[in-house]
């Protein structure tokens, strides 16, 4: 896994629409790297690898190392292209970080134990897929867990029921009690009260 985290990178002089077509041609990503004060950086790296590697959910929420030819660079992945409909990688966006700065980026969210909700009767609704964390680079988390073992029918999880690693803050939530976002439902199944009802009037008619 780790190997998937660290790639080689070249950096590329001839810019431009014509080269970046030339570079795909070329089973190559064009890309840049930015950040830190520093001046930005285009690079060119091996599609094959980067395709592999972004196929990993924890490729867009881990600190990536960039070889930049041969030296090491840390960094996250902050955008990336995609051909509309051909399994190819257009562009990608990488961001420089220090250890000592903290990052803002996006974290999925893995929500389990829903078979105790169903248990219960209720039908799990996902209102966020991801959440917006602030934290140092060292305290970053791949993912959030929302363990759903708790949660009744009717009953929403938000983002302040959500206990999230030591050193990591909610982007939202520094935002105010208006930004506490609704993450989970368990709803009640839908067509319940009206399958109650006609079972009721059934029985009153015998």
């Amino acid at each position: 896994m780790t190997d998937l985290f660290t790639l080689d990178a070249e950096v590329r002089t001839d810019l431009g629409k014509g080269a970046s077509r030339r570079l795909r041609h070329a089973n190559k990503v064009p890309a840049i790297l930015y950040g830190e004060g520093q001046e930005p950086v285009s690079l060119t790296l091996a599609h094959n690898k980067v395709f592999r590697a972004q196929e990993e959910e924890a490729f867009y929420s881990h600190v990536l190392t960039l070889n930049v030819d041969g030296k090491p660079v840390e960094c996250l992945i902050k955008d990336m292209q995609r051909h509309p409909f051909k399994p190819i990688i257009m562009h990608m966006d990488f961001m420089r970080i220090d250890a000592t700065h903290a990052v803002h980026t996006n974290v999925p969210v893995h929500f389990i134990n829903e078979d105790a909700v169903v248990k219960k009767g209720g039908a799990v609704a996902h209102h966020i897929a991801e959440i917006a964390i602030t934290c140092l680079p060292g305290n970053l988390p791949e993912f959030i867990e929302v363990d759903l073992a708790d949660l009744e029918v009717g009953q929403t999880y938000h983002l302040s029921d959500i206990k999230l690693p030591e050193g990591v803050t909610s982007d939202e939530l520094d935002k105010g009690e208006s930004h506490d976002q609704a993450v989970v439902t368990a709803n009640a199944p839908k067509g319940a009260s009206s399958d109650e009802d006609s079972e009721e009037e059934e029985t009153t008619e015998e």
